[in-house]
């Protein structure tokens, strides 16, 4: 059976919306893909300053935020379409949107962009809403990844990808566990802004700079680190617990970030360390492919490369579009997914009851 389907995607960094076209093939359990347009968008200032804004606003603003940002993924895929002449080619549509916030300990998880305003601009099924599901069954909502690797990438079995947030996967004959590890691109975007760049471009102003110790203990001693899987980190903790440490650190913009590198690649060791502890199949030699924002930070890619030698973990960033838009490939198969009435999410990896078929379902196309 062949899905077409767009993906839609944006990530906690707010550094785009990622937009892709991807027929899947499915023969025998077994899935194929192949990834035929990808493209992504910018934020219009004012859209992207209410996005930042998120935690101060009121209910309805935040109310109308939602719909402003389906509205604009909405025309973004129409643009799409357009673009790449995907009239009548297209199934179906699976938006993760933009998490306004996520709070599993309390219950809820909510991502802005209207699915039924997305519905009904294109006039295609979309399916939104994907962690709030396996939320109410007790699990963390997030990562929501890795259903997408284990289907999509089978010849590996560890995955980091590297955006606002970087999660880990692993995933072995029996076993699948997933878990959120640190902020990353959400930080070391906003500490290349004070050197006036958008994102440290390969890593160059990291390579300029030079690990301070205080800083590092300070940032390996946050509590979450402590904590077992599943877990999942918010952007309002790493707004308030972990920006303050670097923000009021009295060294330069370069030593910050490459201190916070050295924080990222040394958390990333410990979290496939504990894996490893607690899961058998996880051991021995084994590759780790990166994907996300962050593979294209060659200093940050080398200091990950250095911490996971002694575990015989072999870094692989592949071909730039999977690169840059592995999530949004995945949020297309989730939706495909959802319309077969099958699993989204996996319970060994977010702590639910169950594995969920989570998602909302819109048809936007006239009866």
């Amino acid at each position: 059976m062949i899905y077409k389907a767009i993906g839609v995607m944006s990530g906690s960094s707010a550094d785009g919306l990622d937009v892709v076209y991807v027929p899947f093939h499915e023969k025998g359990g077994k899935w194929e893909y192949y990834l035929e347009a990808a493209e992504c968008f910018s934020y219009p200032p004012a859209l992207l300053s209410q996005l930042k804004q998120i935690p101060h606003l009121d209910a309805l603003s935040y109310k109308r935020l939602d719909v402003a940002m389906g509205k604009f993924i909405g025309e973004c895929i129409l643009a799409f379409v357009e673009k790449y002449g995907l009239h009548y080619r297209v199934d179906l549509i699976g938006s993760h949107g933009h998490t306004g916030f996520h709070r599993p300990a309390e219950g809820w998880s909510d991502q802005l962009g209207n699915g039924a305003v997305i519905a009904a601009m294109t006039g295609l099924p979309v399916v939104t809403e994907l962690r709030m599901l396996d939320v109410s069954l007790g699990g963390q909502g997030a990562p929501i990844v890795p259903v997408g690797e284990k289907y999509l990438f089978p010849g590996y079995s560890w995955f980091l990808n590297i955006g606002g947030i970087a999660n880990l996967s692993f995933h072995g004959a029996t076993t699948s566990i997933a878990f959120d590890v640190c902020p990353a691109n959400q930080i070391l975007n906003r500490l290349a802004m004070l050197r006036h760049q958008p994102y440290d471009r390969d890593g160059e102003l990291a390579a300029r700079g030079h690990v301070q110790k205080p800083l590092l203990e300070r940032l390996n001693a946050l509590p979450y680190y402590a904590m077992p899987f599943p877990k999942s980190l918010a952007n309002e903790w790493v707004a308030t617990e972990v920006w303050p440490l670097l923000e009021t650190a009295e060294i330069s913009p370069e030593d910050r970030l490459a201190t916070y590198c050295t924080h990222i690649a040394l958390q990333v060791a410990r979290a496939i360390e504990l894996t490893q502890q607690q899961v058998a199949e996880a051991r021995g030699p084994a590759s780790l492919l990166v994907t996300g924002g962050g593979a294209f930070h060659r200093y940050l890619v080398s200091c990950i490369q250095e911490m996971l030698r002694p575990l015989e973990i072999r870094v692989v960033v592949p071909d730039a579009e999977t690169v840059k838009f592995k999530e949004a490939l995945i949020m297309a198969f989730l939706g495909v997914r959802r319309w077969r009435e099958e699993s989204t999410t996996l319970a060994s990896v977010t702590g639910a009851k169950y594995d969920g078929i989570g998602g909302a379902l819109w048809i936007g196309h006239q009866p």
